[in-house]
């Protein structure tokens, strides 16, 4: 296909190389084994004529043969055409993959494919060129014939003005006349004023002369004063910077001496708790040596009791033996029967000595348990003292802590507070640093220095007084109230801005009104007032924001003040703003309309058609912008650098913070030592105490207990000892009985007792003394040993007092220095605040003097200002009345009047009108002068006119003649003014109107020519395109019934441009046999393919090639359809034009004529081998026999 393709003149894009190059066999590898190449085909006409074609390979171009002639690439591809080939159509050439293409073209390259095989394209440019011509010839036509009519229309206008021309004139003529006398009159008043006016002048000029004079020598002592006062707050300054380095050294010793007084004071407190427990422990070692006395006293009264005792107990004895005293035989019988007794009572004797003996070891154990008893009972007593005083100690640490733990929260908020406002001071102070070396870095970048003259700073002192008087009402000035969205609006805004500028913003008229009131009162300089209810404002107009490259004026303009809209948008009006002069001079003047536009520079282009450029003095108004910023910058920085001066003081407070910090630790400390104390006196010792004593009173119960029991056997045992004693006593009375009477007595138990009982009292008396001493002296050396210990305890605490008492004389000397440092720079501090109050007092003394110079001379100042103002009112006024004289003149030269002169003439006046609204503009001199020598001739004014004195009736007069000459201006103006050159316009008219009915008529018959040949074109190339169409039409539906071997199968064209089809796209669409319409999208990939087929057999049906070259066509073909269009191709083979099939597919190639097979061959270079079969040898039903073999091997060979 790429040789066919190659031969047949495609291009080299079409065929898959970017050069003819590439075409060689090797050079995709970079060997090609050949410099040329070559494809050539053999033509066979009917009549057996052969016709060569061959394309060469020569370098990186081509070159075509014919009959082996070479010709140019146009001369090969008409001979191709003559045979039937079109070369652009491709109408004998279906490349691989390119059918199913072909049925989803867009109908426009549908189009375009029948446009080229009817040949109808060759017309397509002479077709626009036609239509173009005839368009343009029409739009002529219909233009003179709009243009006649407006001409004719003109001429019967012009016929009307000129009738209307000369009844205008006479009008004109009556109004000059009444103009003049009201000229005269005016000239004639205004002359006489203006001599008044130069008198009054001259004698105020003199006046305000004097008082400049006096106001000069005022600023002079001025200067002085202020200088002096200059010199004085420098003063200050120096010593207000004393006071701070004052106040620094006080911020460093002051927490010293706090702490020092809190040292001192912990350290008291501390001595005063050691002397505290010294005078308990030496009431302890009082009480102790009160109690060792008393003791040493108590055991000396036993030992002479003793000593008495014994005595008196010898006496007694002594005394017994000369009362009672047995001889020597009485004592013997008193024996023998004292034994015979105890030998009778013996077993008794026993069981009672028995008893005896048990009684005494009870009462040793009574003694015991009552000893005992008394001992726990102390203990417990000592048990109770013990608790009570932890108790109280308790107490008193819970009352400490409690006291601490307060002081600890509050020194800790304290802390915070300071901590986090220390914090905070700091990181501000690095904001506040950043800022401010920032503004201070933009304003050094600005270089501003600038002073306030003393007009800027009077008019800012009469803002502010109007501010006070109306709070509510008067806003500020609109300069202060709005800026612009960016720096480089700034020109455009000023030049809009215009006197506005400076204009102050008030809520109402009234509001104005009354501060214009207060503006003359205080003689101040005239300031311009805009009342938001009194502006007439004008809405803006939308459709302004739509122009390309401009902006409206209110949108560059920024406020916070909602109200103030109204005041931007009166101000700028519908005023754009352009980036440049060329695009503001191009939207002002250039479009529909006139705008009002201003570029960045400055330039302002009115609508009247004045162009006002940016100046110098344009910049530097518009400097105000930058300085009101720099103002705001100034403020900011004054406000940062007092916020740092705060934040300064802040800091030094650290000193304090450390302090509290230092005293919250020592707190700590403290409360963690009591809370220690007081956990170990609650949790250890008060629980041993509670314990003990617990343990004690069980203790004490249970001695109760056994002391009961044993006392309860002690009676039992008693009973029964007297009872062994009252049988003993029985026994030894039968006994001793005659011996008692014997002797005297009454039984044997009273001598028995005088001795035995006595001899028992003094041992009983003897042994309690024993025990006595025992006791005391026991208690005694416990009382001792105990003193002594709490002697050693006193030495202690005595020497801690000592030290501690030598410390706080230490601590305290520190506090005095500390303290003395503090108070002597608390004097210091005192004496440089007196000299600072009395130096402020000085100062403010110079003040005074220099506001009192400034008052005074602010009092000249007005009085020479107000000199200079009525010097310059009467001034305007000279100026107005020399203005309104030569406007009044002017308006006579420029008006035409003819007014009689007695010297000069009306050709001296300058044609300029002069005003005064314009700031900045003056009167030129030279002008009035010359115009002063114009003397007028006032005869033909009346003499009651000229003898009219006051203003009053001058004015009414004045008013009553302009009354008049309004009257009669109405008049003309509802005559509506003529065209005074009416007649040369009518003849200008009729000329017009002959042009343009011979235009119209050129303009019609070029039209009609133009048409005619238009038509011709459509009418071929309709012809052309038509005849292949509907060919197609026709063809399609047959040949894809035949294709479908159905006859529901159907297949169209529809043009979308039925009048002209080759101006718009083609339609195609199928039903394939048994389905419903769908479009061609839709369709499956055989359906497709068939109906592409269909379209091509249809187009190539009406421009036949000889040959017909079908690659891979059957790809998408299930075996039923390749069936259906394989029959079909060749019948068509068969009866129409040779066909070229490439196929893989048996069932196609096994119906083709001849087979023709390509394989490779190698030898010493690989070439293409060709193997030809012809199968018209052999019939039809033995290639179908051959077409269902499983072996496809089988049929090459």
């Amino acid at each position: 296909m790429d040789a066919v393709s190659f031969v047949m003149c495609e291009k080299t894009s079409n065929l898959r190389v970017k050069s003819v190059r590439e075409l060689i066999h090797g050079a995709h590898v970079g060997k090609p084994v050949s410099s040329t190449a070559s494809v050539k085909i053999v033509y066979c006409e009917e009549d057996g004529e052969e016709k060569t074609f061959s394309r060469v390979i020569r370098g990186s171009c081509s070159e075509f043969l014919f009959n082996d002639k070479s010709v140019s690439r146009s001369v090969y591809v008409s001979e191709l055409e003559k045979i039937g080939i079109l070369v652009k159509a491709r109408n004998c050439l279906i490349f691989q993959g390119t059918v199913e293409s072909i049925a989803m073209k867009k109908p426009k390259e549908r189009t375009q494919l029948f446009e080229q095989i009817s040949n109808s394209w060759e017309y397509a440019e002479e077709y626009e060129q036609k239509k173009k011509k005839m368009q343009q010839a029409e739009e002529d036509a219909q233009f003179n014939y709009n243009k006649k009519k407006s001409v004719a229309a003109e001429r019967k206008q012009a016929k009307i003005e000129k009738e209307e021309a000369e009844h205008y004139q006479m009008l004109i003529k009556e109004l000059d006349e009444e103009r003049i006398q009201l000229q005269l009159f005016q000239l004639y008043h205004n002359e006489k004023k203006i001599d008044f006016l130069k008198n009054s002048l001259d004698e105020k000029n003199m006046e305000a002369h004097i008082k400049k004079e006096s106001l000069s020598t005022a600023e002079d002592s001025f200067k002085v004063k202020k200088r002096l006062f200059g010199i004085l707050n420098r003063d200050q300054q120096h010593m207000e910077k004393e006071m701070k380095t004052l106040e620094a050294s006080l911020i460093q010793q002051r927490p010293l001496y706090i702490k020092a007084k809190e040292n001192t004071s912990y350290q008291i407190k501390k001595v005063e708790m050691s002397k505290k427990s010294l005078r308990d422990k030496e009431k302890s070692c009082d009480k102790e040596k009160k109690n060792i006395k008393e003791l040493e006293i108590e055991l000396n009264d036993i030992e002479k009791a003793w000593k008495a005792f014994e005595e008196k107990a010898e006496e007694e004895r002594m005394q017994r033996a000369a009362d009672i005293e047995l001889g020597e035989s009485q004592l013997e019988r008193y024996k023998e029967l004292k034994e015979m007794a105890r030998k009778k009572v013996a077993t008794l004797a026993q069981q009672l000595e028995k008893l005896r003996w048990e009684d005494k070891g009870d009462q040793e154990r009574l003694k015991l348990n009552r000893r005992k008893k008394n001992e726990i009972e102390e203990t417990i007593k000592q048990t109770v003292e013990q608790v009570e005083e932890y108790e109280k100690r308790i107490e008193k640490l819970e009352e400490y802590a409690k006291i601490c733990t307060g002081s600890l929260t509050e020194k800790k908020q304290q802390e915070e507070v300071l901590a986090k406002e220390i914090e905070n001071a700091t990181i501000r102070m690095g904001e506040v640093n950043e800022e401010l070396n920032k503004i201070v870095g933009e304003l050094q970048n600005a270089k501003i220095d600038y002073h306030e003259g003393r007009r800027e700073q009077m008019r800012a002192e009469i803002l502010e007084s109007l501010k006070r008087l109306y709070p509510d009402s008067v806003f500020g000035r609109l300069l202060d109230l709005c800026h612009p969205i960016h720096k480089k609006y700034q020109l455009a805004v000023t030049k809009v801005f215009s006197k506005y500028m400076t204009a102050i913003v008030v809520a109402t008229e009234k509001t104005a009104r009354d501060c214009i009131r207060f503006l003359k009162q205080e003689r101040a300089e005239p300031e311009t007032f805009l009342a938001l209810d009194y502006l007439d404002v004008k809405p803006i107009n939308e459709k302004l924001r739509e122009v390309k490259g401009a902006k409206v004026m209110v949108d560059v303009v920024q406020t916070q003040f909602a109200p103030l809209k109204k005041v931007i948008q009166f101000v700028s009006g519908n005023a754009l703003i352009c980036e440049t002069v060329k695009e503001a001079k191009h939207i002002a003047f250039d479009g529909p309309v006139r705008l009002k536009t201003v570029a960045l520079d400055g330039t302002l282009f009115l609508k009247s058609g004045v162009i006002s450029g940016g100046s110098s003095d344009l910049r530097f108004k518009a400097r105000c912008w930058d300085e009101k910023e720099m103002s705001k910058m100034k403020e900011r920085r004054d406000s940062l650098i007092n916020e740092l001066k705060d934040l300064m003081k802040i800091k030094r407070k650290e000193a304090d913070l450390k302090q509290l910090r230092a005293q919250c630790q020592g707190a700590q400390t403290r409360l963690k030592y009591s809370q220690s104390e007081l956990d170990v006196i609650k949790k250890k010792r008060l629980a041993n105490l509670f314990m003990e004593k617990s343990k004690l009173e069980s203790e004490l119960v249970n001695i109760e207990a056994q002391y009961d029991m044993l006392n309860e056997g002690v009676v039992q045992r008693k009973e029964k000892i007297q009872e062994f004693q009252k049988k003993i006593n029985e026994v030894e009375d039968d006994v001793f009985r005659e011996f008692c009477e014997e002797i005297g007595i009454e039984n044997i138990r009273v001598y028995e007792q005088e001795h035995v009982r006595q001899q028992e009292e003094i041992d009983k008396r003897r042994l309690e003394f024993e025990n006595q001493r025992t006791r005391l002296k026991i208690q005694l050396e416990y009382n001792r040993d105990h003193l002594q210990k709490l002697t050693n305890s006193v030495s202690k605490l005595r020497e801690t007092v000592h030290k501690d008492e030598a410390e706080i004389i230490k601590l305290q000397k520190d506090e005095e220095n500390l303290l003395k440092k503090v108070n002597e720079l608390l004097e210091e501090q005192q004496h440089l605040r007196d000299r600072l109050s009395a130096h402020k007092s000085e100062l403010t003394k110079s003040q005074n003097e220099v506001e009192e110079f400034r008052k005074t001379m602010l009092t000249l100042n007005r009085e020479a200002t107000k000199l200079q103002r009525e010097a310059t009112a009467l001034e305007t006024s000279l100026e107005e009345k020399r203005l309104k004289r030569h406007n009044l003149l002017l308006e006579c030269k420029v008006q035409d009047l003819k007014i009689k002169l007695l010297f000069g003439s009306l050709d001296d006046i300058s044609e300029v009108e002069l005003g005064t609204e314009i700031e900045g503009t003056q009167t030129p001199s030279g002008i009035y002068e010359r115009e002063e020598r114009i003397q007028i001739d006032y005869s033909a004014l009346e003499v009651d006119l000229k003898e009219l004195e006051s203003d009053k009736d001058i004015e009414d007069h004045v008013k009553q003649m302009q009354q008049e000459i309004k009257c009669k201006e109405v008049k003309l103006m509802k005559t509506a003014a003529p065209n005074l050159r009416a007649g040369e316009k009518l003849q200008t008219a009729r000329d017009k109107f002959q042009e343009s009915i011979d235009a119209f008529e050129t303009s019609r018959k070029e039209a009609r020519i133009c048409k005619q040949e238009f038509e011709e074109v459509k009418k071929r190339r309709y012809e052309l395109f038509s005849r292949c169409f509907e060919h197609a039409s026709i063809a399609i539906d047959r040949i894809y019934k035949k294709l479908c071997r159905n006859t529901s199968a159907q297949a169209f064209l529809s043009p979308e441009n039925p009048e002209e089809p080759y101006l718009e796209g083609i339609g195609f669409n199928c039903v394939a046999p048994g389905k419903r319409f769908m479009p061609m999208d839709s369709l499956s990939g055989g359906e497709k393919t068939v109906a592409a087929l269909a379209l091509v057999f249809a187009i190539h049906s009406f421009r036949p090639a000889p040959f017909f070259i079908l690659d891979e066509i059957d790809a998408a073909l299930d075996n039923t359809n390749i069936d259906k269009v394989s029959s079909f191709i060749r019948e068509q083979a068969h009866e129409r034009f040779q066909m070229i099939v490439i196929s893989l597919k048996e069932e196609f190639y096994c119906k083709a004529d001849a087979l023709i097979g390509v394989c490779p061959e190698h030898d010493d270079i690989m070439f293409s081998q060709v193997l030809t079969l012809d199968l018209t040898e052999y019939p039809e039903g033995e290639e179908q026999d051959t077409a269902e073999k499983p072996s496809r091997s089988s049929v090459f060979e």
